[in-house]
């Protein structure tokens, strides 16, 4: 089996359970800690003013960065009037507006919606491909739908092609409500317990470090990740995140999916872990 044993960590959340299933197939011992729930924000003032402003034909184009963000503007419109009105201008608002869509998960929020993504961001769906879809449009009145934090870099491109951006938060990303995993993970990690770490979003290396901080252990917790681990990244925004974080990145898949980052953690890592525990050795 290609891990042969390797003990692995992932931080995933939301598809904890599907990664668990992926790394024991490719013969990995897992540990999946949580490192992240995705909130709809208290205050709904954004998400109902981007659908009035919306429907009122004030934005030409819109970006949908995620379906949860989708997901939740949906749900919020929805449950703001018992007469489904507001859902109902969320639909037309969208219907009068270019849809670019950051990769494929918004399109079936979008269809459920009346609607559809005009283009939808190829691999590896990163804020760089939004802007040059956004680049080639004549539209510059642009709505973008955030993710779980604001992105200071995609906006800053935009507005250097001429765009006019108005960003709406719709939900954020906190630290999940049961930390006992993520502390574990940390723990493990300053232990020299863990072989490989998979990671598949930003907000995963902020959540674990933060922990790690906590508990007093962030420099063992660096010291591993950069000596004694194998560091796998699904993809360039991550390996960049990684990097900027003075983080070694030791795999990264041909394709930025979770599953193509299992397969190929799954098939390098033994003999990048050699190469790098034989490298802090000397």
């Amino acid at each position: 089996m290609p891990f042969g044993g390797l003990r692995v960590l992932s931080l995933e959340s939301r598809r904890a359970k599907e990664m668990e299933t992926l790394i024991r197939r490719e013969g990995g011992e897992p540990f999946v800690a949580p490192s992240v729930q995705e909130r709809a924000l208290e205050d709904q003032h954004d998400a109902l003013e981007f659908v009035d402003r919306l429907q009122a034909g004030e934005f030409d184009l819109v970006v949908c960065m995620t379906g949860a963000g989708l997901s939740f503007l949906r749900d919020i419109a929805a449950a703001h009037s018992a007469d489904q009105a507001t859902l109902n201008r969320l639909s037309e608002g969208l219907k009068k507006a270019f849809i670019v869509s950051r990769g494929p998960k918004p399109v079936p929020i979008l269809r459920e919606l009346g609607t559809r993504a005009h283009i939808v961001v190829p691999e590896p769906n990163t804020w760089k491909e939004v802007v040059d879809a956004v680049a080639s449009r004549p539209e510059r009145r642009v709505a973008v739908q955030e993710y779980g934090r604001p992105n200071p870099e995609m906006t800053s491109a935009l507005e250097a092609l001429g765009a006019r951006i108005t960003s709406f938060a719709i939900y954020r990303w906190d630290l999940p409500a049961d930390l006992a995993p993520l502390r574990e993970a940390a723990h493990r990690l300053a232990a020299r317990t863990v072989d490989v770490v998979l990671f598949t979003s930003s907000i995963q290396l902020d959540h674990l470090l933060q922990i790690a901080r906590e508990q007093g252990i962030e420099a063992e917790v660096r010291d591993t990740l950069r000596h004694r681990t194998v560091v796998a990244s699904v993809g360039p925004i991550m390996t960049e995140f990684l990097q900027a974080a003075d983080l070694p990145v030791d795999i990264v898949p041909m394709h930025p999916k979770m599953a193509g980052l299992v397969k190929a953690a799954g098939e390098l890592a033994l003999e990048a872990l050699t190469r790098k525990r034989a490298a802090g050795a000397s």
